[in-house]
């Protein structure tokens, strides 16, 4: 979505889109209000976003937003650049906009988009694993790469899970059961309504019990026979 007052603007910004093809072009909204509006009753995934709008800035907008779509900032004015590395936005670009930064940009979206969880509402061909050793996680309104070799366990946590790693942790929106369709099964398994745990890094299976490392993960009795066949089989 573009949220732009000025003809112009916009008109630059839906021509760089249509060069690349890769962008659907939900709306285009002038004021802050009628894009809270849109963000209410639409998916949006990207918001192009000029600072000053009538009524409310886009940086008073931005911040208003629990959970924003990526964002990048559109201005004619240099000086709110610091200011906007606070919310985290992919980009910030100064009109004019030519192509060339506007692409690299969009690049930003599209390189960090490619392997994301794919929808509950998918087919199961749809959700098959991702083609390659990683995967792509948003947190924080940013998207993290992440190799499958690195994730210890994944958490459970009603709508968010927690996905530890030994370096860090990424706390992400999204079910259990969309992040177990999108991990590669041979490399994963589910051991508890809670936890989804890495095969290669579990040391040791006693009782309802498995640890990794230091951690100590609980077996849920419905997932018991699945992990004595994991033993088995290895």
């Amino acid at each position: 979505m573009i949220v732009e007052d000025e003809v112009l603007a916009q008109d630059v910004i839906r021509s760089h889109m249509a060069k690349i093809g890769q962008l659907e072009l939900i709306g285009v909204y002038r004021t802050a209000p009628e894009a809270m509006a849109a963000l209410e009753s639409r998916e949006v995934d990207v918001m192009f976003l000029d600072i000053r709008l009538p009524g409310m800035s886009g940086l008073h907008f931005l911040r208003s937003l629990a959970d924003p779509p990526l964002v990048v900032l559109t201005t004619a004015y240099a000086e709110y650049a610091l200011e906007s590395y606070e919310f985290n936005v992919i980009d910030y670009l100064l009109k004019p906009i030519s192509f060339e930064r506007f692409a690299k940009a969009v690049n930003k979206i599209l390189d960090g988009r490619l392997y994301t969880s794919t929808s509950a509402t998918a087919s199961t061909d749809e959700q098959a694993p991702p083609p390659g050793d990683h995967i792509f996680i948003k947190s924080n309104s940013k998207f993290f790469r992440v190799g499958f070799s690195e994730i210890l366990y994944v958490q459970g946590m009603k709508d968010y899970l927690k996905i530890h790693t030994p370096d860090f942790t990424l706390v992400t929106h999204q079910t259990m059961n969309e992040l177990e369709k999108t991990l590669p099964s041979r490399l994963f398994i589910r051991v508890h309504r809670s936890y989804l745990v890495a095969v290669r890094h579990i040391r040791t299976i006693y009782g309802n019990s498995i640890e990794l490392g230091k951690v100590t993960i609980p077996i849920g009795i419905n997932y018991k026979e699945s992990v004595m066949e994991l033993v088995g089989k290895r």
